[in-house]
């Protein structure tokens, strides 16, 4: 939930992107403005934050370019793991695809993403390994030619792979 919980909306884009890093280094350590510039200068271009400046406040981006930020402050730190939860519910298009493309990149990188999502289109197009739960046991693994629509449905209603219609 962006609001509530991934932004500060009366900080500036800046001061939302350096959150985890200033978190991550230590709140006694600060980091110089220069340093907190550059960071979010970074994201802000590879991510394709649309706002008027790094100093706009975040509450005034739309919810598209907040949630862009949300997942530019989680990458920032570089974590080994990063686990998301529907990061790409309730933005347009083309915020949809620049995500997309950052957790790819994340991948391609070695960071390990997991992405829980009740999409399917979006885990049949982002991921290469779907981990299908049902009842709250864990069904079926869809890897390779096993990632399709018809073997996820069938994995997310409960049915086995030798289950007939």
């Amino acid at each position: 939930d962006r609001k509530a919980e991934g932004i500060i909306a009366d900080l500036s884009v800046r001061e939302n992107i350096i959150l985890a890093v200033q978190a991550k280094q230590g709140i006694l350590k600060k980091i110089p403005m220069a340093k907190q510039c550059e960071i979010a200068d970074k994201y802000i271009d590879l991510l394709q934050i649309k706002c008027a400046s790094r100093e706009t406040l975040i509450k005034q981006l739309s919810g598209g370019n907040q949630q862009k930020l949300a997942v530019a402050r989680s990458v920032a730190v570089q974590p080994k793991l990063l686990l998301l939860n529907d990061p790409t519910k309730g933005v347009d298009i083309n915020s949809r695809r620049e995500i997309h493309r950052i957790l790819h990149d994340c991948s391609e990188q070695g960071m390990g993403v997991v992405l829980v999502s009740s999409d399917s289109e979006e885990l049949l197009s982002v991921c290469n390994r779907i981990y299908v739960f049902y009842e709250g046991k864990a069904v079926d693994v869809l890897t390779g030619e096993r990632r399709t629509e018809e073997n996820l449905v069938r994995a997310m209603i409960g049915m086995t792979e030798g289950d007939k219609q």
